[in-house]
């Protein structure tokens, strides 16, 4: 199929992009990488009579450390946080989930705020930025606002975003010492969404308990999940095999995934519980200064 009729428009800045939004509101749609919007858009599902694209904003595609966080801006590619050698060597969570996301074609034009923005239960994205406690930093006619990446998603394909507001940055917090991060995804085929797929990242006291647990989940539920009840489980507990089993237990207590061409909810579950405990394991591994 081919999309219905639309007025293509290009900004060349976050002002002029944000006023489009303004005067278009709903009827108008914003283009980064497109990998969601367009095959929407080619199947009907999304008929925007105005598609406003980003790509020829300068300075929107930065990746830099300053101030106590990690700056991603709009425009930062998923190949962008792959290929990084600042991601590869002090944000682990973020390149493993980086390297797993669909295929090349995709990683190289595809955006971390874009995939947030679009709020696919089954992005790897939204996962990967509860583990961290991400913040979303949205551009609007007034005002620029900080969103913690809790109250970001709202249900499957909506978030917080207001009709005349973009996402221009994505905040990740700088890693503190003793710390350590893993993502891991089951899918059925390379390139899949996935079955389930899990982020975690741990900060170990100086006993070698854990100080700080973040568990995020991907595809079990109607929106990205934090297992909160899991990382309490695990806060303040030396992570030997018993505590992770304790955890990755509680996580897959917690999720509430469907049965669908991809497995029965119980297979997700286990899957979950599974998952849970090798990532555990390699982020603990990897605070303790392991690969």
């Amino acid at each position: 199929m081919i999309p219905d009729r639309f007025e293509y428009v290009a900004p060349s800045s976050v002002a002029e992009a944000v006023g489009l939004l303004q005067r278009y509101g709903a009827e108008a749609k914003v283009l980064a990488g497109g990998h969601s919007l367009i095959p929407l858009m080619k199947l009907r599902l999304a008929s925007p009579r105005y598609l406003v694209d980003i790509n020829r904003i300068r300075g929107l595609a930065q990746l830099q450390e300053d101030d106590g966080t990690l700056g991603v801006g709009a425009l930062t590619r998923h190949a962008d946080l792959e290929t990084s050698e600042l991601i590869r060597s002090r944000y682990p969570l973020l390149a493993d989930a980086a390297r797993v996301i669909a295929d090349p074609l995709v990683r190289n034009m595809g955006t971390l705020a874009g995939s947030l923005a679009h709020a696919d239960p089954a992005g790897d994205w939204g996962a990967a930025m509860l583990a961290v406690r991400a913040q979303v930093v949205a551009t609007g006619p007034r005002r620029d606002r900080t969103i913690p990446i809790d109250e970001f998603f709202v249900d499957t394909f909506t978030t917080t975003l207001g009709p005349d507001e973009i996402v221009s940055e994505i905040r990740v917090p700088k890693p503190s010492p003793r710390s350590g991060g893993a993502y891991l995804k089951v899918e059925r085929k390379v390139g899949d969404f996935a079955i389930a797929a899990v982020g975690t990242y741990v900060v170990l006291d100086e006993k070698g308990a854990c100080r700080q647990v973040g568990i995020g989940l991907c595809n079990v539920g109607a929106t990205s999940l934090r297992a909160k009840r899991a990382e309490e489980t695990l806060r303040g507990r030396v992570p030997d095999e018993k505590a992770i089993a304790d955890a990755a237990r509680a996580a897959s207590e917690e999720c509430d995934p469907a049965s669908d061409l991809r497995g029965p909810a119980e297979y997700k579950r286990d899957l979950v519980r599974v998952l849970i405990g090798r990532a555990l394991r390699r982020a603990v591994q990897r605070a303790k200064g392991g690969a």
